[in-house]
């Protein structure tokens, strides 16, 4: 099965397709993109992972066509960041 593994680093995003066969794992398909050349340190930065936008364990089985995301950690918080540009009455939130 055809599996994507996708991980926005802060300078880029690396992509890399893979086939993997039926039963493979979130775990397992990052542990075959970081084997592949030029593509180490795949997800360094990551503290979790999901499959298109939900997040999801290593040991969640994966499906053709998925597409595994590496997330690195956030900076700020989305709420803390919020309360920054209010603070600075640059919050433009629509209400």
């Amino acid at each position: 099965m055809k599996i994507e593994v996708v991980c926005a680093e802060r300078e880029s995003q690396r992509s890399v397709v893979l086939d993997l066969p039926e039963g493979s794992t979130i775990g397992g398909a990052i542990a075959a993109a970081s084997c592949i050349g030029g593509f180490l340190p795949l997800g360094s930065e990551a503290t979790c992972c999901g499959v298109f936008g939900k997040l999801a364990g290593p040991e969640t089985v994966l499906n053709d066509g998925d597409r595994v995301e590496l997330y690195r950690p956030l900076i700020v918080a989305a709420k803390d960041a919020r309360r920054r540009r209010a603070r600075m009455g640059k919050d433009t939130a629509p209400g």
